[in-house]
Order: structure tokens, then sequence, then C-alpha cells
């Protein structure tokens, strides 16, 4: 796990820094990218569980940003929590940090608002992608430090060959 904390904390500090050099790319970085981060390295996830989740922030950012684009208000504010609470629950995407994904377009001083969904699945499924890699690290630097000590790992498919007879 802690191979996945470093490459997490390196691709969020990558992506404030491409958001704060890149005029465009201002809508990247967002603080609950932080909360995702934590989710999604805490809790052993499928991807395909990571890959509804990321489609709930997606959608809740697009919804988030209809209505802030109609209406910019306190009451739109209102519906838009409403909407998002009600899908997570009827989907059961299990992230509440969809929620806060969905206020973006609401404190969010950008003036490329339609660009917030398309970022939440930019970073998401970067984020994605760095876990993977972060998976494939470990597994990898597992072997390396088995060699360095002198062990013999088994690989996992002998353990499973094991464990069934």
């Amino acid at each position: 796990m802690k191979i996945k904390v470093v490459f997490v904390c390196t691709y969020i500090m990558l992506i404030y820094w491409l958001s704060l050099h890149v005029s465009f790319l201002d809508t990247l970085f967002f603080p609950t990218i932080g909360a995702f981060s934590f989710l999604f390295v805490s809790r052993s996830f499928r991807y395909a569980e990571l890959g509804k989740i990321t489609l709930g922030a997606v959608i809740s950012s697009a919804i988030g940003t209809l209505l802030y684009s109609v209406y910019p208000s306190p009451v739109s504010l209102f519906v838009n929590v409403l909407i998002t609470i009600w899908l997570i629950t009827k989907f059961k995407w299990n992230a509440p940090p969809i929620v806060a994904v969905s206020l973006i377009p609401f404190f969010s001083h950008s003036s490329h608002h339609w660009i917030i969904p398309a970022s939440v699945c930019a970073a998401l499924l970067g984020l994605m992608l760095v876990l993977f890699a972060a998976e494939r690290a470990e597994r990898g630097w597992g072997n390396v430090t088995a060699v360095w000590l002198g062990s013999k790992r088994v690989p996992e498919t002998e353990k499973l060959d094991a464990a069934s007879r």
C-alpha cells in the first residue's frame, strides 16, 4: 500500500502543477481528487467498481454544470445535491466524494465550466491508471526485495495450486 500512496501523491502533485501552469487545464485539479484518491487506495475495489464510481462522478459533475448554467443559485445547488444523492443511492456508487464533485461549478471561478465534467473524467481515469501502475510496481518490487533478501518468491499460481490440493 505504501507504493500506491507515493504514486497517488505524485499524481496529485502533477495534476496540481498542470492546473497552475496550463490555463485551459485550470479545472483539472479539484480538492476532491484527494478524497477519491484516499477512497481508491484504502479500499480494495475491482476496476469495474472504480469505473462505476468514476462514471458517477462525471455524470454528477455534468448535472451540476448543467444546473449552474441554467440558473446559478442556491436553489439549483439544492436540486443538484438532491439529484446527486438520489443517483448515488439508486446506483449504489458508495462514494460520497461524488456529491462534492457535483458542486465544483458552484465554486469554480473558471470561465470554462463545460470542461469540468471532462476534467473530472480525465483526473479520475488518470488516478485509476496510476493505481494500476502502482499495483504492477508493488508486484515487481516484491520480487526485487525477495531477491535482495535471498528468498524465493512463490508465484500466485503455485500458491493457488497448492491450496487446491
